[in-house]
């Protein structure tokens, strides 16, 4: 008996931690399909590694376009290039104006999202976003595969690691795994106000290292290596931590990260990754930004925040210029919460 496939098509965001986010989504339409699912996902090259690891992801087709920039023309004709996949369904995730020509050009009989930037037409199945109802990112992900409601329940973001690669990056690096691995997440695309401290960063790796057992691995993108080094330079004992910001790639992060029992990280994609690595215990520090919208979705996963009167301000840049919500959030907090772990690790 021939079974007839049901084809998806994802309009991905832009940015990892919301990809990340997604992975509830694509989780939410297999168990809605089974087998009969064909999931593609539309999004930029740089992600390719992480919705590989992602089993529901059938295919990535490349987003060739630079964010923020228009391209109407190149999008029609793209979307008249994807015509030959028949997909039974579009759902586009950004809710941006742009997001919805391609599914549009493509000839996708149902197109799903929210509202968004004026896009009627374009989409034909449209949800007008309750913030209320829908709080976090992830709750309106799965509300568009869900008749624009809340699932009752949701499956956490999973990614699973390649342990072939995770002994070559080891073998790359010469990274003792004999040692107890932490990982370092510093950086925050969003900005500043999203960034604990380097000078924090580095004190907390010198109470670490007041144990010679602990090696600290740094993670991030080629844009964050000089980050990583100002990290390095403070620290006491350089032999102890490893700056590896733009050496890796996406996927091997994720190999990393799976060898690693802690992860220190701002709120940021590589949290997000970090917590869709089911080995791996997140401490995860916001400042500007609120653990109420995306928070690390992890049953693993500590929030450390700060309330202000002034946060979340959503800022990129301290508009007071103190930063006194990442400044309060001390080293010694953060060393006493991973001690608490390993104990419990130690006990299980």
């Amino acid at each position: 008996m021939l079974v007839t496939k049901y084809r998806i098509l994802i309009i991905a965001p832009s940015w990892v931690g919301d990809l990340v986010m997604s992975q509830s989504l694509f989780s939410l339409l297999r168990k809605k399909y089974g087998d009969q699912l064909i999931l593609d996902v539309f999004a930029n090259s740089w992600v390719e590694d992480i919705l590989l690891r992602m089993p529901e992801v059938s295919k990535v087709i490349n987003n060739p376009f630079i964010h923020k920039k228009l391209s109407l023309l190149k999008r029609i004709k793209l979307g008249f290039q994807l015509r030959k996949h028949s997909y039974d369904e579009a759902i586009i995730l950004p809710n941006s104006f742009k997001s919805a020509i391609v599914p549009f050009c493509a000839g996708i009989k149902k197109r799903i999202g929210f509202i968004g930037e004026f896009r009627y037409g374009l989409i034909n199945l449209i949800y007008k976003l309750d913030k209320k109802y829908l709080p976090r990112m992830v709750d309106r992900f799965c509300a568009l595969g869900n008749a624009g409601k809340k699932p009752y329940s949701m499956e956490l973001p999973q990614l699973y690691y390649d342990t072939q690669n995770r002994y070559s990056i080891v073998e790359k690096f010469g990274i003792d795994t004999n040692k107890k691995l932490i990982v370092f997440c510093p950086a925050a695309e969003y900005g500043p106000s999203k960034r604990w401290l380097p000078s924090y960063f580095a004190k907390l790796a010198d109470l670490l290292f007041e144990d010679s057992d602990y090696l600290v691995l740094l993670l991030g993108s080629s844009k964050d290596f000089v980050l990583g080094e100002e990290i390095c330079n403070q620290v006491k004992t350089r032999d102890n931590i490893m700056n590896l910001c733009g050496r890796t790639k996406l996927a091997d992060t994720v190999d990393l990260l799976s060898l690693c029992k802690v992860v220190v990280t701002n709120d940021s994609g590589l949290m997000h990754i970090a917590c869709a690595v089911a080995t791996t215990n997140v401490i995860a520090i916001y400042g500007s930004s609120s653990p109420d919208f995306t928070p690390p979705l992890s049953n693993k996963a500590q929030i450390i925040n700060i309330s202000l009167k002034c946060s979340p301000c959503w800022e990129r840049t301290c508009r007071y210029g103190h930063y006194n919500c990442l400044k309060l959030i001390t080293p010694e907090l953060i060393y006493n919460r991973i001690m608490s772990i390993y104990v419990k690790l130690c006990c299980s």
